[in-house]
């Protein structure tokens, strides 16, 4: 088995030290080799800035924000890389770096995987490595015969596979060849590449974009008084897309959806997810956005009308989403009811009952500038989370 021997690991440090990336580490279920290898390196103090091994769930969902749906996943490596791109940042930044530059110099590394146990495992030997820089998301997701290697050896492959996606985001010739794969590997790769505008909004210098469903005459800025459909869309399915034909006909204005890759607890969306969530939209144009909370949103888009479900309108006054105060919920209520042109607002179905809008208890102001969508005009049970269930119960048939 192919491994980055010492001389190897030099100049791997070496080679990245030269462009001036810093580098976050976290490794969990496997891995944490690649650690140990750079650490014991002369010269990783030049690169390193942090590794951390979050073995525990609850570790792991301190760092993300809350529980994952799958641990050992694309998605869970994805984002604990753009959370250690994060740190990576801000660590930058607590050296003496410039925000821009620490935003240019910040790797985000991260590995999630399911290796050798001391009992036959049951699922697939896993490892997924992925990477984050302002420039890229990288990500390498390989699946190990069974029972074929020792857990040292799948260590050691975990460790030559993130060493060389670090070495290929940071632009370095790899230090490691392609470790040798065995009969029943399989080794899947996606590589995201962002436009400028997408790095000016992950770094913070811009606010918001024009990304999809837009022709050559596309605004570069959004006009007062606009339609605003704001969301996730993970994924976007046919409830969202029937709220947007009623909320036009209601409001009688093209409509555009809103996407904030900001998230006030969790990672920012990575690359990958952006692309992926950026290719669902055709029909009507798509914002990306750092606006994580409401009030942020009124700012990129003032004076406009907003489309939400009944979920995100119970948000809106609740304390706990403004640190648990309730004076700062007030002032918010205030801000929405006087900056807003107006609220459009669905019920939709949580938990197998279907929640009607106009039932909420909400103070008055906010009443006075909603509009509530009736059962009559708008009754769809569904929602995202039950849509990826049920992708993801297809996948594994």
């Amino acid at each position: 088995m192919a491994t980055l021997l010492p001389p190897d690991l030099a100049d791997f440090v070496a080679a990245v030290a030269a462009t001036g990336h810093r580098l976050v580490l976290l490794t969990s279920g496997g891995g944490a080799a690649a650690i140990a290898q750079l650490a014991t390196t002369p010269g990783a103090s030049d690169i390193l800035l942090e590794a951390t091994v979050p073995s525990a769930r609850a570790a792991v969902d301190g760092l993300l924000g809350g529980p994952q749906e799958s641990y050992c996943s694309s998605r869970t490596a994805r984002r604990l890389a753009v959370a250690a791109w994060e740190r990576a940042r801000l660590l930058a930044e607590a050296a003496g770096a410039a925000p821009e530059a620490a935003a240019r110099q910040a790797v985000g590394a991260a590995i999630t995987a399911g290796l050798k146990t001391r009992r036959p495992k049951r699922g697939e030997h896993r490892v997924i490595v992925a990477v984050q820089t302002l420039g890229v998301t990288r990500l390498t997701a390989a699946i190990l015969a069974k029972e074929a290697r020792s857990r040292a050896e799948e260590e050691s492959l975990a460790a030559s596979l993130m060493l060389a996606e670090i070495a290929a985001a940071c632009g370095v010739p790899s230090a490691s060849a392609e470790p040798p794969l065995l009969p029943g590997d399989r080794i899947q790769r996606d590589v995201a590449e962002a436009t400028d505008r997408w790095q000016e909004l992950f770094a913070g210098a811009r606010k918001g974009v024009v990304v999809a469903g837009t022709g050559p005459n596309a605004e570069a800025t959004p006009a007062e008084g606009s339609l605003i459909f704001p969301g996730s869309f993970d994924p976007l399915h046919e409830g969202h897309l029937l709220m947007a034909r009623i909320a036009e006909e209601i409001a009688e204005r093209p409509l555009a959806y809103e996407l904030s890759m900001n998230n006030v607890s969790k990672p920012m969306l990575d690359y990958i997810e952006i692309r992926d969530r950026i290719g669902q939209f055709a029909d009507r144009p798509l914002w990306l956005t750092r606006a994580a909370t409401f009030l942020e949103k009124l700012d990129v888009f003032p004076k406009s009308t907003f489309v939400m479900g009944a979920d995100t309108y119970a948000r809106l006054p609740d304390p706990r989403y403004y640190g648990g105060s309730a004076a700062a919920a007030t002032r918010a209520v205030k801000a929405i009811a006087t900056r807003a042109r107006g609220l459009i607002v669905f019920g939709r179905a949580a938990d197998g009952v279907f929640h009607d809008a106009s039932s909420i208890n909400v103070p008055e102001p906010l009443k006075a500038v909603t509009y509530f969508v009736s059962q009559r005009e708008f009754r769809l049970d569904i929602s995202s989370t039950d849509v990826r269930r049920q992708n993801q119960i297809r996948s594994e048939a």
